[in-house]
């Protein structure tokens, strides 16, 4: 009977021993795992942060992309050539024209309700002004000079359905002055920006053309 035991004990042991081994390898796995998650997290966060800046200064200096259902509708027409079609047509028997067909008719179903989508989509964007607008109106309204950050919060209490970043306000701002549509002055270390002079002086031109 002692022989016996013996060889159980040790096997019992070196179970014992590859298990306590496998849990710490396990628990060490689970850390790095999970420092790589809050990591990436981070990293997802950030650049998720960039594109809605990179959005709002696309949109303030008004530069338009293409719509992406056009590309899609263009390679599904290429997926289907003519010459597939003759062929199919050649081909004895009925079955491979009717599930050919049936594609067809998926496919035309799939592709006609996209057209009065993207229309849809695009008629708010157009009838919701363009943040350079917003900016110039406010400006002309302002008897004062503003800096970026005032007229940011200004436009964010009145628009709260727009996300405004004051980044994307103060390139716009610096772009109306290129433009000679704006004026920038310095009080100190602060920048202020104003309607333009030039506006309001063609008024008495105006009046003394007739006199």
């Amino acid at each position: 009977m002692p022989e016996t035991t013996t060889p159980a004990t040790e096997l019992a042991s070196q179970y014992i021993a590859q298990v306590t081994g496998d849990l710490e390898a396990n628990v060490k796995e689970q850390e790095r795992i999970g420092a790589e998650i809050a990591s990436l997290q981070e990293q997802l966060a950030a650049l998720q942060h960039d594109h809605t800046v990179l959005v709002n200064m696309q949109q303030a200096l008004g530069i338009t992309t293409a719509p992406a259902a056009e590309p899609a509708a263009e390679n599904q027409g290429a997926t289907v050539p003519s010459p597939r079609r003759k062929k199919a047509d050649a081909t004895p028997g009925g079955k491979q024209k009717a599930r050919k067909s049936t594609t067809r008719s998926r496919k035309k179903a799939a592709t006609e309700p996209k057209a009065p989508e993207a229309k849809a989509a695009d008629t708010p964007k157009a009838a919701q002004p363009t943040l350079v607008e917003l900016i110039r109106r406010h400006l002309a309204e302002q008897k004062e000079p503003r800096s970026a950050t005032e007229v940011s919060a200004a436009l964010s209490q009145a628009h709260p359905d727009r996300d405004i970043a004051t980044k994307v306000v103060r390139v716009t701002l610096e772009g109306l002055v290129a433009k000679s549509q704006a004026e920038r002055t310095k009080q100190g270390r602060s920048v202020f920006y104003s309607a333009p002079a030039s506006e309001p002086t063609a008024a008495p031109e105006a009046e003394a053309q007739p006199a």
